[in-house]
C-alpha cells in the first residue's frame, strides 16, 4: 500500500474520495488541517489520523506521499520540505509561481530521488480516452485550430475566502486558478506551444487579479488556438473544440471534468464517419478526474507503464502562465519556453 497524507481538507476532500476508491493501491494515513473540525466534516467512515501540523506528517516514516491541497502561496515551500523529508509529492495547481521555483523543485527531486506529480485531473475521462484512441488510430490528423472556453461564475461568496483574488494569496487570477486545466488539455492534445499573445482584465469582481482574458497560442506544429476566459458567466461551463485535419471534436459543457460528458466526433469527409464510429465503439473506458489521475500516479510509484502527469508537464504549465502575464503586460508576442534570462523568470507577481 502507498500511504498518503493529505494537506488541506478543502479540495482535499475530493482527493480523499478518489484515493479511497483506489483502496487496493492507496491508503490515506492522515489528513492535515489547522482546523481539525474541517477534517471531521470529511471523515465519513475513514480511519485516517487527523493532524493539525504539517511537520507531524513529514516526520512520519510510514507516509510515502504528501498530497498538497493548500493555498497556492504554500505550494513551493511545502513541496521542498516534503522532498527534503524523503516523500513523493502530489501538488494541486499551481505547482509554483515562477520558473525559478520550478527549477528549485526539479533540483530537489534529483537530490531526494523522489517524484513530484502536479495535479491535472482534467486529462481523464472516457471522452478524452476516445479522442486519444482516434489520434493513435490516425483518424484525426493534425490539429489545425482549437478554441477553449472557460466561462464560469465567481462572485462575492467565492472571494469571501481572504486569500482569493489577491496576488499574495492566490498568486494570480482566472488565468492561473481557473483556465490552467484547460490550457494543460490543449498541450496534452495539440502538443507544445511556441508563442503566446494575451490580454487580461478585471471586469467582474472588485479584486486585485484578473477575472477575464483572451489568449492566442501558436503551437509548434503551426496550429493556431484560442482561449476565452471569464468569471462573469451566468453558470459554470467549459467547452473545448479541436478542429483536426480529418475531424472536429467538440466537448460538452461540464466545467470540472470535460472528459466525463459525451463529446461529438464528426468526420470532415462523411465517408470516414463509419471508421470513426467503429473506433469509438472499442475505445477504452477509463476513470474520470482525480480517480484517473491517482490511478496513473500509483502506476508510476510502482514503476509500471503509466501516463501520469510529470514534473515537466507542471513546468510547462508554469512557463505558459508566465508567458501569458508577460504578453498581457507588454503587448508583445512571447516565445516559449521561458529561460533564466526572461524578465519574469523569478516570478510574475506585480
Amino acid at each position: 500500500m502507498i500511504n498518503v497524507a493529505i494537506l488541506g481538507a478543502g479540495i482535499g476532500e475530493q482527493h480523499l474520495n478518489a484515493l479511497e476508491r483506489l483502496g487496493r493501491t492507496f491508503q490515506v494515513a492522515a489528513v492535515v488541517d489547522q482546523n481539525t473540525d474541517r477534517i471531521e466534516q470529511i471523515r465519513k467512515n475513514s480511519d485516517f489520523r487527523a493532524l493539525s501540523s504539517i511537520q507531524d506528517a513529514l516526520d512520519d516514516p510510514t507516509i510515502d506521499v504528501i498530497d498538497i491541497c493548500l493555498p497556492p502561496h504554500l505550494h513551493v515551500s511545502t513541496t521542498l520540505a516534503a522532498l527534503a523529508a524523503g516523500k513523493h509529492v502530489v501538488c494541486e495547481k499551481p505547482l509554483a509561481t515562477s520558473m525559478q521555483d520550478v527549477d528549485r523543485i526539479t533540483a530537489a527531486t534529483r537530490g531526494a530521488g523522489r517524484q513530484v506529480f502536479p495535479v491535472f485531473q482534467y486529462r481523464w475521462g472516457s471522452s478524452l480516452a476516445q479522442l486519444r484512441h482516434l489520434q493513435r488510430a490516425d483518424l484525426t490528423g493534425a490539429v489545425q485550430t482549437a478554441a477553449l472556453e472557460t466561462h464560469w461564475s465567481r462572485g462575492a461568496d467565492y472571494y469571501a475566502v481572504p486569500w482569493r483574488g489577491t496576488w499574495a494569496g492566490e498568486r494570480g487570477g482566472a488565468v492561473l486558478g481557473h483556465a490552467i486545466h484547460n490550457h494543460d488539455l490543449l498541450t496534452h492534445i495539440a502538443g507544445d506551444i511556441a508563442w503566446v499573445s494575451a490580454m487580461v482584465a478585471t471586469r467582474v469582481n472588485p479584486i486585485e487579479t484578473e477575472d477575464c482574458a483572451a489568449i492566442c497560442f501558436g503551437m509548434t506544429s503551426g496550429a493556431l488556438c484560442t482561449s476565452s476566459i471569464s468569471l462573469g458567466a451566468a453558470t459554470d461551463e467549459t467547452r473545448l473544440r479541436f478542429v483536426f485535419e480529418k475531424l472536429t471534436a467538440t466537448s460538452g459543457t461540464e466545467p470540472y471534468a470535460p472528459g466525463q460528458s459525451p463529446w461529438t466526433f464528426v468526420a470532415r469527409d462523411s465517408v470516414d464517419q463509419v471508421a470513426v464510429d467503429n473506433a469509438l465503439a472499442v475505445a477504452a473506458v477509463e476513470p474520470t478526474g482525480f480517480e484517473g489521475f491517482f490511478t496513473e500516479v500509483g502506476k508510476a510509484l510502482r514503476f509500471e507503464a503509466n501516463s501520469a502527469v510529470t514534473l515537466q508537464d507542471g513546468a510547462a504549465s508554469i512557463g505558459l502562465v508566465t508567458a501569458v502575464y508577460h504578453a498581457a503586460r507588454t503587448g508583445q508576442r512571447v516565445a516559449l519556453p521561458i529561460r533564466p534570462d526572461h524578465p519574469l523568470y523569478e516570478g510574475w507577481l506585480p
